[in-house]
């Protein structure tokens, strides 16, 4: 059963950090393109950042551009999301989830959730001082 569980959530002041963890199992990481993704009370769930299968290729939202960091490491099944310098807009359940893909480089549609096939439950993030 293919599953994604994500953790490393919690409260943080603004300026701070967190790192997510994105734990899959049932199938094999190297195959799948990575997606986060986060939703904000009475907002549509958006698009943070992806990457590739071989973590060669990412792509990242505009507002978070230069503060967060996909990564991953298909040996441990996870993939991360360093976010650094946060603000409370920043405050949102966060998303991961996957698609089957193992082109080179990330497709412009990663960022939509219409282009995944399979999401973990979220993890919450609040920005609060």
């Amino acid at each position: 059963q293919l599953q994604l569980v994500e953790s490393g959530g919690g409260l943080v002041q603004p300026g701070g950090s967190l790192r997510l963890s994105c734990v899959v199992s049932g199938f094999t990481l190297d195959y799948y393109v990575i997606g986060w993704f986060r939703q904000a009370p009475g907002k549509e769930r958006e698009g943070v950042s992806c990457i590739s299968s071989s973590g060669g290729s990412t792509n990242y939202a505009d507002s978070v551009k230069g503060r967060f960091i996909i990564s991953r490491d298909n040996a441990k099944n996870t993939v991360y999301l360093q976010m650094n310098s946060l603000k409370p807009e920043d405050t949102a359940v966060y998303y991961c989830a996957a698609r089957s893909s193992t082109r080179a480089r990330v497709q412009p549609m990663c960022v939509f959730r219409t282009y995944y096939d399979y999401w973990g439950q979220g993890t919450q993030v609040t920005v609060s001082s």
